[in-house]
């Protein structure tokens, strides 16, 4: 039997340096340009981008997935700048089992400055309190040694190597999970 919920999606969440806000079509240059560039794709599921149609269809989809509650996709903004800096939210939503998966993305010219564990940290407490979830969980490719020093950081759990979970390029590539828990929180 498939759990319907009403949400009504947190437009915005704020920390200490970053908001975010549900992702909209308006944001296609910025986040055009972030997703165009191969060292932020090259850990992520599609290609670079080459035209911002991609930028806006992508957009346009994630906001379809929000309006059925299966996913909701937030652009991460500096607040000094107000410069869209990268993305992240919950690429699949399962309220039936109170789990989700998350996904980010920053742009370059951002890295190493912690924004990605200041987003995330902000995505876990409102999966964890308003969303009710108990469960929150990332996949990543092994060579992303970033990407598992940040939920590392955030005290996710590594649970194991999903051994060819996913096909890239007609490739069959390994992943491998984290998770956290509100127990954990």
């Amino acid at each position: 039997m498939e759990v319907k919920i009403l949400i009504t999606w947190n437009t915005e969440l704020h920390m200490e340096r970053l908001y975010m806000r549900k992702m909209n079509v308006s944001d296609s240059p910025s986040l055009f340009k972030i997703w165009s560039d191969p060292d932020v794709t090259e850990f992520m599921n599609v290609s670079s981008f080459t035209e911002e149609r991609q930028a806006k269809d992508l957009i346009k989809l994630l906001d379809e997935l929000s309006q059925d509650n299966k996913a909701i996709r937030y652009s991460i903004i500096e607040k000094g700048s107000n410069e869209i800096i990268g993305s992240c939210g919950f690429n699949y939503l399962d309220f039936e089992h109170a789990k989700a998966e998350i996904g980010y993305d920053i742009a370059k010219t951002s890295w190493g400055r912690g924004y990605a564990t200041e987003a995330i940290q902000s995505l876990l407490n409102y999966g964890f309190s308003t969303l009710e979830l108990n469960r929150i969980e990332a996949k990543v490719e092994p060579e992303n040694v970033n990407s598992a020093k940040v939920l590392q950081k955030l005290n996710f759990t590594f649970e194991g190597t999903l051994r060819q979970y996913e096909k890239i390029n007609g490739i069959f590539n390994d992943l491998t999970m984290y998770s956290k828990l509100r127990s954990d929180a």
